[in-house]
């Protein structure tokens, strides 16, 4: 066989293979979200994978990893991002083209960093703390970010000066927020989760979640930078 005519039918393969992704996709389904499983749920992972986006081995249940990687498709293209998979992310997921290798990086590095903090909630708040037994806020996103071989400076004020500046509307998940609470400037910080919310070192409830548009946090909203790219 002629090299064109095998070099034809790979694409063609190729082709052929995205095709099943769009027709295993549902026209119509309940909305998609964390937690959720089965046959539509590994039909989505393998066309985020199609993609570029990374989300592990695909098994038909919505974990973290899928989470992020909806997470930064809505990101891509514009859109809420709850991470939920709705009628505007499913448009998208029909019509989006694959993207570059460093996006399926960068969505390993964010879920390998949430699913780290994740495990650390309910560790108490030590004021200088940077170890499971008590951190405080720039202690745990420097602990949690070293464990995925990034480096961070000690404090949130330096910290702060790191990556790159991030709009409010453009978060992603990974991204390191930063609030102005005891001090003037940048004295707390937290670790985007996705869909409006974040994990810190809070003083009086140790590692938690919260929301960005909480009263407290939105009134002290500084900043976000990305250090994840």
């Amino acid at each position: 066989m002629k090299k064109s005519n095998t070099i034809v039918m790979q694409i063609a393969a190729v082709l052929l293979g995205l095709s099943v992704l769009f027709l295993n996709l549902p026209t119509t389904f309940a909305a998609m979200r964390y937690g959720d499983r089965g046959d539509e749920v590994l039909a989505l992972q393998q066309r985020l994978l199609g993609l570029g986006y990374e989300i592990g081995e695909p098994d038909g249940q919505f974990g973290i990893q899928t989470q992020v990687a909806v997470e930064f498709l809505q990101s891509d293209h514009g859109l809420s991002v709850d991470g939920v998979v709705g009628e505007n992310t499913l448009r998208v997921l029909r019509a989006a083209a694959p993207q570059a290798s460093r996006r399926n990086m960068g969505t390993a590095a964010a879920a390998r960093i949430l699913g780290t903090a994740r495990k650390y909630i309910g560790v108490p708040y030590v004021w200088g703390g940077t170890n499971p037994n008590g951190f405080d806020c720039s202690g745990f996103t420097q602990y949690v970010f070293a464990a995925s071989g990034i480096k961070l400076p000690r404090t949130a004020d330096d910290q702060y000066e790191v990556g790159l500046p991030v709009k409010s509307d453009q978060l992603q998940p990974g991204d390191l927020v930063y609030f102005s609470t005891y001090e003037p400037g940048p004295s707390h910080n937290g670790i985007y989760l996705g869909g409006g919310k974040f994990i810190n070192a809070s003083s009086s409830r140790g590692v938690v979640i919260d929301r960005l548009d909480n009263d407290y946090w939105s009134s002290r909203y500084l900043g976000a930078r990305r250090v994840i790219r």
